[in-house]
């Protein structure tokens, strides 16, 4: 026992330390750190307060789901977060030293390496074995699915061939050159980790800190649908959905408590959050996004409060200690379905699944179910339920992406100190500038500007 502890005390401290810059040019001797045992691979899996939280908060800073008064700005504590919300080009991330999204991503993902390379040194065989490599190969495309909403272009078909993606670390080797990637050798390698890791995983697992079937499939349906391949984030949902389709009913929550909603409730098939943001925790919401939810829609009391300014604030979150939920969970998956059905153009199924999810959000016997007569309509009705569902979730900023490269011309406008900020669709900026710390330490090439 005393041995596992200094490996899962260790590679925090070795990476935190380091930083993830410096640890990918360090030289290495993994033999350092390869575990003897198989429990002790998931004992580094189960290190859930390192791996399962600091996921990116740059795209819920910079997008438009929240807003900063002139003294929350001037209050932000690192110029690079003020430059990040207005979406300046360059100079967006804090220091390493003080951890920012590149340095929490890719110090997990050396973790999932670590696991992987030991699981095959050791030939470690079996179900258990198998359930251990799964959730590896699942955690690190999670975090490559999630890097790449933030210093990747939205994906397009024309030109992810092209386009720049993520340095692909796929083993624990420091002493391997970062390069980039392409966009498309980005999410293949997304897509084969978690087409890899599904026959693997258990359908659930012990707990929802670790990842399961249920949850891969759902990671496999959100990467096809940031793609646009409508047919197979479809067919990945259902497949969720098959292992999981319980709804919470926001008639049996308490919308008076300061957060009406449990850490573990019934739709979380893996709990992970975002890194924690004073501006974001709790955030401030536009009046017309508060003004999008009927009175009869419960989420606009388990959702939100007002401070005495009179203003809206979040109140949503699973928890109060971390940063927002970016979980996979069933209400997400029920919004996907619906999308990639109408998008299919079976319109009649995708409103069927969008309202067996808004029955359960609506107060009891005052629900009416909504119809569409055309694609268009349908898709819209969808697409606004769908923000509003998931607000503070970590997905805007994904869905503002892929909206306007498929042409939906959305134009993000700030005003701050008397100054107006606008990020015009499918600016280059959103691929988000990678820290400057990394290009001059890797040589890499930094997302053009």
């Amino acid at each position: 026992m005393r041995k596992i502890k200094v490996l899962l005390i260790s590679i925090p401290l070795i990476l935190t330390s380091y930083g993830c810059s410096d640890f990918l040019d360090e030289k290495s001797d993994l033999k350092l750190a390869t575990p003897d045992r198989l429990e002790d691979n998931q004992m580094l899996l189960n290190n859930y307060g390192f791996l399962n939280v600091d996921f990116a908060s740059s795209g819920e800073t910079s997008s438009d789901d929240h807003y900063l008064t002139d003294a929350d700005y001037n209050g932000l504590s690192f110029e690079a977060t003020k430059r990040l919300h207005i979406w300046m080009p360059d100079n967006v991330a804090p220091p390493i030293s003080s951890g920012n999204d590149w340095s929490t991503c890719y110090r997990s993902i050396y973790v999932c390496n670590a696991v992987l390379f030991n699981m095959q040194d050791k030939n470690f065989t079996g179900e258990q074995a198998d359930n251990i490599r799964g959730q590896a190969l699942a955690l690190r495309a999670f975090r490559y699915l999630d890097a790449a909403q933030i210093w990747c272009k939205a994906y397009d078909p024309q030109t992810a061939g092209t386009d720049l993606g993520l340095p692909l670390r796929l083993d624990p080797d420091m002493n391997t050159p970062s390069v980039r990637s392409t966009v498309k050798q980005t999410y293949d390698q997304i897509i084969s980790d978690l087409q890899t890791a599904i026959p693997l995983l258990l359908p659930k697992q012990i707990s929802e800190m670790r990842i399961s079937r249920a949850a891969a499939y759902g990671l496999l349906a959100r990467t096809y649908l940031f793609m646009g391949d409508y047919s197979n984030a479809l067919k990945n949902t259902e497949q969720a959905l098959n292992i999981n389709n319980g709804l919470m009913d926001f008639n049996t929550l308490n919308a008076n408590a300061d957060f009406p909603i449990q850490e573990m409730n019934k739709e979380i098939l893996l709990w992970a959050a975002a890194t924690y943001e004073s501006h974001l925790m709790p955030a401030k919401i536009p009046d017309h996004i508060y003004q999008m939810y009927d009175n009869n829609d419960l989420r606009k009391t388990i959702f939100f409060r007002k401070n005495t300014a009179n203003e809206i604030l979040f109140k949503g979150y699973y928890n109060n200690v971390n940063g927002p939920i970016v979980s996979v969970a069933t209400d997400e998956l029920y919004l996907m379905a619906a999308e990639c059905n109408v998008r299919l153009n079976k319109i009649q199924e995708g409103m069927s699944y969008l309202n067996n999810l808004l029955v359960k959000r609506w107060k009891a016997g005052t629900y009416i179910p909504l119809t569409a007569n055309s694609q268009t309509e349908a898709l819209d009705i969808i697409l606004k339920e769908r923000r509003k569902g998931l607000l503070i979730r970590g997905t805007r900023w994904s869905d503002i992406k892929r909206y306007n490269r498929d042409g939906a011309n959305i134009t993000l406008t700030r005003t701050v100190n008397g100054q107006t900020y606008t990020l015009p669709p499918n600016d280059l900026r959103y691929a988000i500038a990678i820290p400057e710390e990394i290009i001059t330490l890797t040589g890499m090439p930094q997302n053009p500007r």
